[in-house]
């Protein structure tokens, strides 16, 4: 029997306003109970692995960590919030899963360890506990699409979470247990590089902090307003479209995903999913092939907003040049601080129970979008520290 309260999240309304107005309406965010985790996992030396090329294992295996605790809340039927970084994720998580989610995620670790020589940290800080050390942590949920919602958080919660669990003063991962099982059941990563869609040239991956915790909901909200005047609305400047999806069928990349999700490879299984990627070819050219790619679109996570704004977008340099003149004005002003990375492409990892109506997509800039965006903004803050910022990079 679960707690009323694991169904906090579930229970939220679904905010269609524009996001810009949401975030400045605080009556419409609600305090995560006390009772919750905030558990993060993140590839240490991620920087190191993306500029030695390893940038799409990297997001594949953040994107396996949050399969992972998925599968676990749906088993349960429940809803956690979750925020994908590129080289790691952010969940908030009920009391009743904690401990399966952590053992889940040790083990998961461990073979990430084994079979990349990547080292996933994960840990674990109790809500209650930044409560105590006055950090707040509100959370609203935004409808995005007409399917889709997303989880938005404001307050400096998620960023001291992060501060204490990569400092190790959180409680880190438990020893693995060797017959806890990591269901992994829908990760996939199955499409090919993502150019722009027609008329855009670029992929823009951005990260923006406030300086003031007290001006967060501001800053944000007039960063966002801005990136709708520039570059039009969410679909406007969503960076997948249907006509640019190309499928990736290698051994090799199909090899790359099983070893994420079983810790081996099954060579009878790798061929018959190598032949069911074959048929794929002909189902999205079918109706319902055509609804998913439609709705895949629609239901790709590209924008991000857990105390930080995160954001994958595309356009034309112009544009880009426009966005830079309000983010350089801001950020002298001591409003925000922010960090971007452009590429040609962009990746995409997959969550995929259901083709029809349950299925997620993570989208980063091609080169390691948000991980290379965070490196700018470290180096930034290095340069110029200032007390009271919300979100220091360890």
């Amino acid at each position: 029997m679960y707690m009323a309260n694991d169904q906090f999240y579930s229970d939220l309304p679904a905010n269609q306003i524009a996001l810009g107005d949401l975030l400045v309406k605080k009556e419409l965010f609600n305090q995560v109970p006390a009772d919750w985790h905030v558990v993060m996992t993140d590839i240490r030396s991620s920087t190191a692995a993306v500029l030695a090329g390893a940038h799409q294992n990297v997001n594949l295996i953040a994107t396996g960590s949050i399969v992972c605790v998925l599968n676990i809340a749906f088993a349960r039927q429940l809803v956690v919030p979750f925020f994908f970084g590129g080289d790691g994720a952010t969940f908030i998580v009920p009391p009743s899963i904690i401990e399966k989610v952590m053992l889940a995620l040790a083990s998961y670790s461990a073979n990430i360890l084994a079979n990349f020589n990547l080292e996933l940290r994960t840990g674990v800080v109790p809500v209650d506990e930044l409560y105590k050390q006055d950090q707040e942590l509100l959370i609203a949920k935004f409808r995005s699409s007409t399917s889709f919602s997303i989880p938005v958080v404001l307050g400096n919660g998620l960023n001291y979470a992060e501060q204490l669990i990569k400092g190790k003063d959180a409680l880190l991962t438990p020893t693995v247990d060797h017959d806890t099982e990591t269901d992994l059941t829908g990760m996939q990563c199955r499409w090919d590089k993502i150019a722009p869609p027609l008329g855009h040239e670029e992929i823009v991956s951005l990260l923006v902090v406030a300086r003031d915790n007290r001006q967060q909901a501001e800053v944000f909200a007039g960063a966002i307003n801005r990136i709708d005047e520039l570059y039009g609305s969410p679909q406007q400047r969503q960076p997948i479209s249907v006509a640019k999806l190309k499928l990736n069928t290698t051994f090799n990349n199909l090899g790359m995903e099983m070893r994420a999700r079983l810790g081996k490879i099954r060579w009878l299984e790798l061929v018959q999913t190598w032949f069911v990627n074959l048929y794929g070819y002909i189902y999205f050219r079918t109706e319902s092939g055509k609804a998913y790619l439609r709705s895949l679109v629609e239901m790709s996570d590209t924008l991000v907003i857990d105390g930080k704004i995160n954001t994958v977008i595309s356009g034309r340099p112009a544009q880009r040049a426009d966005l830079l003149k309000y983010l350089d004005r801001q950020e002298a002003a001591g409003k925000l601080i922010y960090g971007l990375h452009v590429s040609g492409t962009s990746i995409m990892s997959c969550y995929v129970r259901d083709l029809k109506d349950d299925h997620v997509h993570f989208v980063d800039g091609a080169e390691g979008g948000y991980t290379r965006a965070a490196r700018m903004l470290k180096e930034k803050l290095k340069e110029n520290p200032k007390n009271g910022d919300t979100y220091l990079f360890m």
